[in-house]
């Protein structure tokens, strides 16, 4: 149950298989493996010993992919570094973990310069596109001469076993610092088998990603598409997604990860004069899709299934909803994956009844370890389970169940809108929104009031040639919520904050100005 075991089994039955596209570039498991290999070797070589950190700071590309494993099949840990990270943030994770070892390129070194002289743990460094250099102290090594050297050597002897930690993937959260979710081998193995089993993923799919591997759900798929001895298609991004829509076609992808944000802008698209015969399956997480995505992912992807799932950093996934639900119940994330067991605690502690709405706590060898090094941040989502000696997942989520044990989200404990003594859930006003035509994305935030306590406030986005006033937004409402849902405030933007993962930041709307 190594993670490394995914390229490695991959590559020998299928040697000479494309396992990767990015832009023009086409690798083989065979060459993957030789270069992981080289570069594991290198990194021992250098002095990586077990357990310690490597700093992944690359764009999506073929040596992100095979610096992961890598880092796996030298028994270290690795961590995927958003490549848009300023030298601030990114000396703080680096001193935050203690990594040894620091993965880049040309493009990032600036910022990399900035940031390595306040790392003193940091030993070695490997860029792609530059010969052999110094920052200060630091030799900079050539990742690009490491990966085409002649040699072929073997794996590693000496390999990880199952509980050993694999990955550190940070996270912001809300607020705060980046906290760094540390994650074993088991825990992503367990993961990436529940969600193929989930998907019946098989060897002749190809994904096409545009997520960042900086993200969970876009470094899932990687590790997916090698599990399975699939292909990989890496988009740079989804800022052209024109682009991404051909390259969907030409590589006849059958796999496509979505957001909903993604999922808004492919709607605003006329795709009509495109075909996608090869599309078997669309994702979604990070967010729940609105109905109205939903629909329109339909309408625009007919032969593709649809698959609304739930998760978190914290253990990847959580559940999802067969496509041959999604239109019973589209607002439902269907049930639990295999080997997880997720339920539902009220505000007394106590598991809640059918339809009652309480905290989501999930259960299963796909949950987390816990934070690095923040026992206190631990201790207050990983809390004692129904069975002696075990550990639990507070998701910090809400969440009600039907009789059926489908989940349905409601929203996160912190956003919760309190007004008029009534507790509100911004999901449930912002999906009335995405049911005004001309709407095309929507945040609901509380701001201050001091006679309501917290008043409700739309900010929204129209679709191109939309005509809709503020009047026109609280008229829809109010036909269609109780009088203390109805927002008292509309504000109307060109376009929402996102965040790096793609999902709009409610935290960045409400740092707006009021209407």
């Amino acid at each position: 149950m190594r993670i490394d075991s995914f390229l490695e089994r991959s590559a020998a039955l299928f040697p000479d298989k494309v396992a990767l596209v990015c832009g023009e570039r086409r690798l083989t498991y065979g060459e993957i493996e030789d270069q992981a290999n080289r570069l594991a070797h290198a990194m021992i070589a250098a002095g990586i010993q077990r357990w310690d950190r490597l700093a992944i700071y690359l764009e999506n590309s073929p040596e992100a992919v095979v610096s992961i494993f890598a880092a796996l099949k030298a028994r270290g840990i690795f961590l995927a570094i958003n490549p848009s990270t300023k030298a601030d943030k990114l000396a703080f994770i680096l001193n935050n973990c203690r990594a040894k070892a620091l993965i880049t390129d040309r493009a990032r070194l600036g910022e990399a310069e900035a940031a390595l002289p306040q790392t003193p743990h940091l030993e070695s460094v490997w860029a792609a596109g530059v010969e052999e250099d110094s920052i200060g102290a630091k030799r900079i090594l050539s990742l690009t001469a490491c990966l085409d050297g002649g040699e072929r050597p073997g794996r590693p002897r000496e390999e990880s076993i199952d509980v050993d930690p694999a990955a550190l993937i940070y996270t912001s959260g809300s607020t705060g610092k980046p906290k760094g979710v540390l994650v074993t081998h088991l825990n992503m193995w367990t993961a990436a088998e529940a969600i193929t089993t989930c998907l019946k993923n098989r060897a002749d799919d190809v994904i096409l990603s545009a997520l960042p591997i900086a993200f969970n759900y876009g470094l899932y798929q990687v590790l997916m598409a090698f599990k399975i001895g699939g292909r990989i298609v890496l988009e740079r991004s989804f800022r052209y997604p024109f682009a991404v829509v051909e390259r969907l076609i030409q590589e006849e992808a059958t796999g496509l990860p979505l957001v909903p944000t993604m999922a808004s802008i492919l709607l605003q698209m006329d795709l009509s004069k495109y075909r996608f015969p090869a599309l078997r399956y669309i994702t979604n997480t990070a967010a729940a899709l609105h109905a109205r995505h939903i629909e329109g992912l339909r309408k625009a992807f007919p032969g593709a299934e649809i698959f609304s799932m739930y998760g978190l950093t914290e253990c990847k996934r959580v559940c999802c909803l067969p496509p041959d639900q999604i239109t019973v119940r589209p607002n439902s994330v269907g049930k639990a994956l295999s080997n997880t067991e997720a339920y539902i605690v009220n505000e007394a502690g106590e598991r809640a009844r059918p339809g009652e709405t309480g905290e989501l706590v999930a259960r299963g060898s796909h949950v987390m370890s816990c934070y690095w090094e923040m026992p206190e941040e631990t201790d207050r989502v990983l809390k004692p389970g129904p069975f002696p000696g075990e550990k639990v997942l507070y998701t910090g989520d809400l969440f009600r169940m039907d009789e059926e044990g489908n989940l349905y989200f409601v929203g996160r404990k912190d956003d919760i809108i309190k007004t008029r003594g009534e507790k509100v859930s911004p999901r449930e006003v912002e999906d009335v929104l995405y049911g005004l035509e001309g709407i095309a994305d929507a945040v609901v935030v509380g701001v201050p009031d001091e006679v309501l306590g917290e008043a409700i406030k739309a900010v929204v986005s129209l679709r191109p040639g939309a005509q809709l006033t503020a009047r026109d937004v609280l008229r829809h409402c109010a036909r269609r919520l109780e009088d203390f849902m109805v927002p008292k405030y509309v504000e109307f933007r060109e376009s929402l904050p996102v965040t790096a993962t793609g999902k709009i930041s409610r935290r960045m709307v409400a740092g707006g100005r009021p209407a």
